[in-house]
């Protein structure tokens, strides 16, 4: 895929405006809710598997976000009020103990703690006394988007636009593309450009020279 992709994903920082909940709008308004402080529980454990969302609504949360997958031991953890940790998962043994630590830490200082993981917090291969801590807060599961759920929220972001995006160019993008949602949408706004900087309305030829595919 050309560097212009990659290149404009900064530009599209995760919200909760520009997550597309799919399915998930049970588990997002929840999250929605506990965000805005109407619910009281310490911690909030998003789980589902990768291209679910998790990271999106972690980073799109405002909280000081920790990546797990990076910072297993959670050296980097800031002592924040408010709190994101990714991939929960990979924690190691002392990253295990320092979550469980900034847990009783907000719990008592009235804090909140969201964390994601590829499992529901009992089924994690964590030590007991973490386990029970994550799954004694408000727990939510996301499902990732179905193909259909995808391309109509591609053909929402176009029509937004004014690009005149078909069910074929759409059908296109999602084969040949990464499927995330987040790299899809990034990919929309590129071929939004590449038609303006080359005067050239969307085509088939035209998105498979973006995409740099045959």
């Amino acid at each position: 895929m050309r560097q212009l992709i990659l290149d404009l994903l900064p530009e599209s920082p995760p919200t909760l405006d520009n997550f597309v909940a799919g399915g998930n709008v049970e588990t997002v308004t929840l999250l929605t809710e506990w965000l805005a402080g109407t619910r009281r529980d310490t911690s909030f454990c998003l789980w589902g598997e990768a291209g679910s969302g998790c990271s999106h609504l972690l980073q799109a949360s405002g909280f000081a976000y920790v990546d797990a997958a990076v910072d297993p031991a959670l050296a980097g953890a800031p002592a924040a009020e408010q709190l994101a940790v990714d991939h929960v998962e990979r924690l190691d043994a002392t990253g295990q103990i320092a979550l469980f630590n900034h847990f009783n830490r907000r719990k008592m200082a009235g804090g909140m703690l969201l964390t994601a993981a590829n499992q529901p917090p009992a089924h994690l291969d964590l030590r007991e006394d973490l386990r029970t801590r994550l799954g004694s807060g408000l727990i939510g599961r996301l499902h990732p988007l179905t193909d259909a759920e995808k391309a109509e929220a591609l053909a929402a972001q176009a029509r937004e636009r004014a690009l005149k995006l078909t069910p074929e160019l759409i059908d296109y993008l999602m084969r040949h593309a990464p499927r995330d949602m987040r790299t899809l949408s990034a990919t929309l706004v590129a071929l939004d450009r590449y038609t303006l900087e080359h005067k050239r309305a969307v085509t088939l030829p035209l998105l498979r020279e973006l995409l740099n595919t045959r």
